[in-house]
């Protein structure tokens, strides 16, 4: 199985106002959100004149609660599915948080978000609104253009892995669309990154005509892979699509595709995730630095609405519809569709970085800590999801089912694939696997023979349809190109293949032999744990380091264009300078 790329990705540059300011404007009757990642304040003040004898009036502020429109019937709920689920004429909301001691549902109508307000709130009851550890509620009533998010309370103890903060509005990790920002590289209100973000709530109107579409189950060894950026695909005015940047604007492409012999697409980063999460000023372009590749999730099961030419109408439906429709198109001209997913980290980073969903709603859960509360960070972007968790597996597992039953994905390559490998935070044998194991002394992080995710990867019966790829390896040191834990089902992109093959076409001396055994699939590596030439994902270039035009036109890398002094970026790149060539 071979892997090309997209050589050219075109990023656009906003045209912004000024960076950041940070206001909040209180709304009467309302709960109101600040800027400063969803702070909220549920209080109103309102100004009375009191008669002080021999002075003049005085205005006092007294404290009012909101006055909120109960517009909604409200019942214990159910504590499956986890998730805003339709069912019995109404939406049951469950969600997990071991460790909060209290828990609100909020609503807020698409209108009201874009004002920084809450519509409604509803107060779980821990003694009926609670299974478990699984918080849940059941409503009916009018749900249109409706969204929603969590309040928990609990202690706020960073050294205990702790933070829970009941100003702020949360994500629910089980959310199918993300609403916040319409525009890609637009800001938000008050100049803000940041603005609250909020999911959508299901209503019976959410269809899609999948026209009978079905998987193509083509063999791994046919595959030709194209690794695409959907929005650098086609947001140059060269690309002479209608709908350029966007799922729409692919499918213009796929018949372009289909002609060049490929047969699978490999979408980089398609989960929600905030572009401007970097977002600075760049005084070499004189534009704003942008975070354009995704590596960086926000929330696992909403396409990112700013790939859609729809943005987030229809309360991000019709984003959700234009993902589908870019599948079903792709799988009429026979090609499969696999994503880039990234279940090693996400958007919340370290201590410093803003509690968004996992981090309010059970820190301690979703990330790997050390004793006193510090996040590991095999990832090398602040945290480490904590995959091998059994609360934290079965969501990988829930999510990874969902794009493949209702979104028709083919296939899946996991971007640092080995962190899913390493043991969880509190690791216990007897939690993990149902009895202790004799001289069990695993510490948190430690590389496992048989990693619990892997194994219900490998055997559930509805991922054994679909293509598993591991990027096998992370940055704290793993490394296990031909050793990655595979149940005789998993692939691997072969970094080693792309090494071996750039030295040798280089002319490095001492490469023949390696390039040979690259070019009968690495046998290697692979052969003896029972694998086959089709296992091996074989790349020379990829979205990480050079281009192919870079990798045979420079020795050494030249990113200086972003601001950041040639500091990002791979060093490593067995690259040559072949000479000048001209290039239209």
């Amino acid at each position: 199985m071979d892997l090309t790329r997209c050589i050219s990705c075109f990023q656009y540059t906003p045209k912004l106002i000024s960076p950041f300011r940070q206001q909040t404007t209180l709304k009467p009757n309302f709960t109101t959100i600040s800027n400063n990642h969803s702070t909220i304040s549920t209080t109103r003040m309102v100004a009375i004149k009191a008669r002080v004898e021999g002075a003049a009036d005085a205005e006092t502020a007294v404290v009012e609660k909101p006055k909120l429109i109960k517009r909604f019937q409200v019942s214990e709920g159910y504590p499956a599915p986890f998730g805003a689920t339709l069912r019995d004429g109404g939406v049951n909301f469950a969600i997990y948080s071991a460790n909060a001691v209290s828990a609100t549902l909020c609503l807020i109508t698409l209108s009201d978000l874009q004002q920084n307000r809450v519509t409604e709130q509803i107060s779980l009851d821990p003694l009926t609104n609670k299974t478990g550890d699984v918080w849940h509620v059941f409503l009916r009533g009018d749900f249109k253009d409706m969204l929603y998010g969590y309040i928990f309370g609990g202690k706020f103890s960073p050294e205990k892995g702790h933070y829970y903060d009941s100003s702020r509005i949360l994500l629910d990790p089980y959310g199918k669309a993300v609403i916040s920002r319409g525009e890609f590289g637009a800001l938000g209100p008050e100049d803000n990154c940041w603005p609250q973000m909020a999911c959508m709530v299901p209503t019976s109107e959410d269809q899609f005509d999948w026209e009978g579409d079905l998987p193509l189950r083509y063999p791994q060894r046919d595959l030709i892979v194209y690794e695409m950026h959907v929005r650098g695909f086609t947001r140059h005015e060269s690309s002479r699509t209608e709908f350029p940047g966007t799922y729409c604007g692919v499918v213009e492409k796929l018949d372009h595709l289909k002609e060049l012999g490929v047969n699978c697409i490999e979408l980089m980063p398609c989960h929600e995730f905030n572009e401007l999460e970097y977002y600075s000023y760049n005084s070499v372009l004189g534009d704003y630095k942008l975070n354009f590749w995704g590596y960086s999730t926000v929330n696992y099961f909403s396409p990112m609405t700013r790939y859609s030419s729809a943005g987030i109408d229809n309360c991000g439906r019709d984003a959700i519809n234009e993902f589908k429709h870019l599948v079903k198109e792709a799988h009429k001209r026979g090609i499969e569709v696999f994503m880039d997913v990234v279940f090693n980290h996400t958007a919340e980073g370290n201590e410093k970085g803003p509690a968004l969903s996992f981090r309010g709603v059970d820190n301690s859960v979703y990330y790997m800590l050390a004793p006193k509360g510090e996040y590991y960070n095999y990832s090398g972007c602040g945290n480490t999801f904590n995959c091998n968790h059994p609360v934290v597996r079965q969501f990988i597992l829930d999510c990874l089912r969902y794009w493949v039953t209702e979104m028709h994905v083919d296939g899946f390559r996991f971007d640092l694939a080995s962190i899913m490998t390493r043991s969880s935070s509190l690791w216990d044998s007897v939690n993990v696997y149902g009895n202790p194991l004799e001289g069990d002394l695993i510490t948190t992080g430690t590389p496992l023979r048989n990693p619990p995710l892997i194994d219900m990867m490998s055997n559930d019966p509805v991922l054994r349809g679909v293509k598993l790829i591991a990027e096998a390896w992370d940055t704290g040191g793993l490394y296990q190109v031909g050793a990655f834990p595979h149940w005789g089902f998993w692939s691997e992109w072969n970094g080693k293949y792309r090494d071996i093959v750039r030295q040798f076409i280089k002319g490095t001396d001492g490469f023949s032999g390696a390039f040979a055994e690259c070019l009968c699939g690495s046998p290697n590596l692979y052969q003896e744990g029972g694998r086959k030439p089709w296992n091996s994902v074989n790349f020379v270039c990829a979205h990480d380091g050079f281009t192919l035009a870079d990798l045979v036109t420079y020795n050494n890398k030249h990113n200086l264009a972003n601001g950041e002094d040639n500091n990002d970026g791979e060093s490593h790149n067995n690259s040559w300078n072949c000479g000048q060539v001209d290039i239209d």
